[in-house]
């Protein structure tokens, strides 16, 4: 897998904590690496992180990403191989609730990034995690594209499209000439799978309300997004990191990873499809449309992947069946049974890697 580039490498991960950090994390383990953890605290209760007993298997710091001196420190002791960059603050709600801190983690956190990996003297290739929602969404039909504008109308939004100006800036003024390190950026969004249980996101109101069979609410049922697995963009951030480590062509360059065009589904539906698997006959029952929308919400937004095909071959792996299973099986495992959930994550990342392996999707060489 990823022609074995991983195995035995020092790998830090900023957000290492958070539902994509943690999968990110398992799965590096798996494949050899050493795993350097940075995050400042454990965003949710259940958290995937403390599931798996993460903290037991890697080198774990609690720090603050917005904490200069100490990222550059630790840049500095642990001299990493790759660097995967997704510390955020990434709920939508709560950058209604708090822009300051926002804005001053999604940015300033990944200048000090940046930053520390600027200051690096060992050859290191290292990617910066940002959204599908750093584009300036005006809803149309087809997916945006690497060179369309980033911004956007809400907080969060402009928080993600300042990463991606911090990033293009530092490439040009320090990166494109480094002798060491190499950068890329993935905006990736819409993300589900088992061990999410972040504040006001569709999927984790679901599980906790059918675990103990009551009816979730939900304010948009018909919101259209393109939902993947959470596997899936962190094959494309793995895939992307090898490229860029064997390739000082794509040093600099920005990449989307999203969903086959008909994965884009409505919440609605979604819900119908997951609500199946934990034994719903009648849908009315496991959920009810509420209408309070509290805070502005993107109708459609869609990223063009021909990127990822063109340069690294890179495709999505599981049709939408398969994404329904694995995250409805993931959570009703742990709800009802609980048994072993690292190793029941590490079987569906062998799963998720047959999958591709039949396909014979370019990684998995």
């Amino acid at each position: 897998m990823f022609n074995n580039i991983y195995k035995g490498k020092k790998v830090i991960v900023t957000g290492h904590t958070g539902f994509k950090g943690a999968w990110l994390t398992a799965w590096l383990l798996k494949l050899g690496a050493e795993v350097v953890g940075i995050s400042f605290d454990i965003p949710t209760k259940p958290s995937l992180f403390e599931e798996l007993a993460l903290a037991d298997k890697i080198t774990d710091y609690r720090n603050d990403v917005r904490d200069l001196e100490t990222i550059k420190s630790i840049f500095s002791r642990e001299k990493p191989d790759f660097v995967f960059h997704l510390a955020a603050q990434a709920i939508v709600s709560l950058s209604y609730s708090d822009p300051v801190n926002t804005f001053s983690t999604n940015l300033l956190g990944t200048v000090h990034v940046l930053e520390a990996l600027r200051s690096l003297t060992n050859k290191c290739a290292a990617i910066i995690v940002t959204s599908d929602k750093c584009y300036d969404n005006v809803e149309w039909v087809w997916g945006y594209k690497e060179t369309d504008v980033v911004g956007g109308k809400d907080i969060y939004s402009g928080s993600k499209g300042c990463a991606e100006i911090a990033f293009k800036s530092f490439y040009h003024s320090f990166f494109q000439k480094h002798p060491f390190v190499k950068i890329a950026s993935a905006r990736a969004g819409n993300v589900i799978g088992g061990g999410d249980w972040a504040k006001d996101r569709i999927v984790p109101d679901c599980m906790i309300a059918w675990s103990q069979r009551k009816t979730v609410e939900i304010r948009s049922p018909e919101s259209t997004r393109p939902w993947q697995h959470v596997l899936e963009p962190i094959s494309g951030y793995l895939s992307l990191c090898q490229n860029l480590s064997e390739n000082d062509s794509l040093n600099g360059e920005s990449f989307n990873f999203g969903p086959k065009s008909e994965h884009s589904h409505t919440v609605k539906n979604l819900l119908e499809d997951l609500s199946r698997h934990w034994n719903f006959d009648d849908s009315s029952e496991a959920y009810k449309v509420t209408g309070n929308i509290l805070f502005h919400e993107a109708g459609l937004l869609k990223l063009n992947c021909d990127k990822a095909l063109f340069f690294l071959k890179w495709l999505p792996t599981l049709e939408y069946n398969e994404l329904i299973e694995f995250t409805s099986q993931w959570y009703y495992n742990f709800y009802h049974q609980n048994d072993g959930m690292f190793n029941y994550t590490l079987h569906q990342i062998e799963k998720y890697e047959e999958f591709a392996l039949q396909k014979r999707i370019k990684w998995t060489s």
